[in-house]
């Protein structure tokens, strides 16, 4: 099934994968260019080409530490054919990235967070088992702001004294099954460490 024809499905895993994420942002950066002439008065053909705009372009322009944002400004006119663009726009785009890669953390430690909830671990009790959450894919482990985001959000929803019993591990193989040995493996080697 295409992307386009998924449109009503998924709704989650669109709001915080890297398969989406850049999508959001360029539709946001659409509007914003129609309704408020972000990028001057003609709105950039490109712009209006659906996932042209991958969630690795967002990662770079968000992660643009230069004084002026150049590194923004020479993504948006390789990607939309921008020729110029002010600070003041460049600052924009990466206010966009920051808000949607944010909101993508903060929905991924919620469902987390609901996963523990659901197995029991996400109560204060006597029994003070380590959980390890094995995470794959390439915005978890490149992605640092998404990543510790995520980490302080779950961190906040566990609380203090609960939070330290939970470990994030990225998984490194990039599948799921991977991700799911790791955490097993993990948690048998911490749980051997306490009873040693």
């Amino acid at each position: 099934m295409s992307v386009d024809k998924n449109i009503s499905f998924q709704i989650y895993e669109k709001l915080t994968s890297g398969m989406y994420m850049g999508e959001i942002v360029r539709r946001i950066l659409l509007q914003m260019a129609q309704e408020a002439a972000l990028f001057g008065d003609n709105i950039p053909p490109k712009l209006e080409i659906p996932y042209i705009l991958k969630t690795f372009h967002m990662l770079v322009m968000h992660h643009d530490a230069s004084p002026d944002l150049e590194t923004v400004g020479i993504k948006l006119k390789e990607i939309f054919e921008i020729e110029s663009t002010s600070r003041k726009t460049r600052k924009l785009v990466v206010d966009v990235c920051k808000v949607i890669a944010t909101r993508g953390a903060r929905l991924a430690a919620a469902g987390i967070h609901g996963i523990l909830k659901k197995l029991g671990r996400a109560t204060d009790s006597p029994d003070k088992r380590r959980t390890v959450i094995a995470v794959d894919g390439g915005v978890y482990k490149y992605y640092t702001f998404f990543s510790k985001c995520m980490e302080r959000t779950l961190s906040d929803m566990l609380g203090e004294e609960l939070a330290p019993s939970v470990v994030i591990k990225p998984a490194n193989d990039g599948s799921g099954l991977g991700a799911a040995l790791l955490a097993a493996s993990y948690s048998q080697y911490l749980q051997a460490d306490e009873d040693y």
